[in-house]
């Protein structure tokens, strides 16, 4: 059952990163990288800011420094430990597929920018929903547009993509709830406005 899943994972694959065109390769490139995301990261500090205060932010910010650092090591402990090679890896897919990327690293399950991506879309979105009701739609465009770029680029199979943006959902959450709590212990906040 599991060779089939992975048969379908692989065929799947083969046809969402043979969409691509050449025309669009620096489009995705410029969506994959971490530092492109900047500007919005910024935006979303600010919205933080002028809707909790300083004193919240700073407990918003730590929050969102552990929910990303336990996604990054979740997916480490994944890779590493089902050592599940990245497309680019497998020589009999290099002739039929597009590699975009800059690099390829070894293992890929599962995907550490869809789990981060999801996570921070999660949480911020829940943080911010009741000020702007739009923004969690925004945020999950975004991470899902963050996620296919690494099956665009050629480095992640979508079950990398799938599972890492569950366990980026659930992190996410996880530290929404995590941040609540610590407002609420050392502000005072009530837990209604977030």
């Amino acid at each position: 059952m599991i060779e089939e899943l992975l048969k379908y994972d692989t065929e799947l694959f083969q046809f969402l990163n043979g969409l691509g065109t050449a025309s669009w390769d620096s489009f995705w490139l410029f969506v994959t990288e971490k530092w492109s995301s900047i500007p919005l990261y910024a935006i979303l500090l600010y919205l933080i800011y002028r809707n909790f205060g300083w004193k919240a932010t700073l407990i918003i910010v730590v929050t969102a420094a552990l929910m990303i650092t336990a996604t990054d090591q979740l997916a480490n402990l994944f890779k590493y430990g089902i050592k599940r090679p990245r497309p680019c890896q497998v020589a009999a897919l290099k002739p039929s597929m597009r590699f975009v990327a800059d690099g390829c690293g070894r293992f890929g399950y599962f995907s550490a920018h869809a789990a981060s991506s999801m996570a921070a879309a999660v949480f911020l979105g829940l943080l911010l929903k009741k000020h702007y009701y739009y923004l969690p739609f925004l945020l999950l465009i975004w991470a899902v547009m963050t996620a296919y770029s690494r099956i665009y680029l050629g480095v992640h199979y979508p079950l990398d993509i799938i599972t890492g943006m569950f366990f980026g959902a659930l992190i996410g959450r996880g530290a929404y709830l995590l941040q609540r709590w610590a407002r609420l212990k050392w502000l005072g906040a009530s837990t209604e406005s977030a």
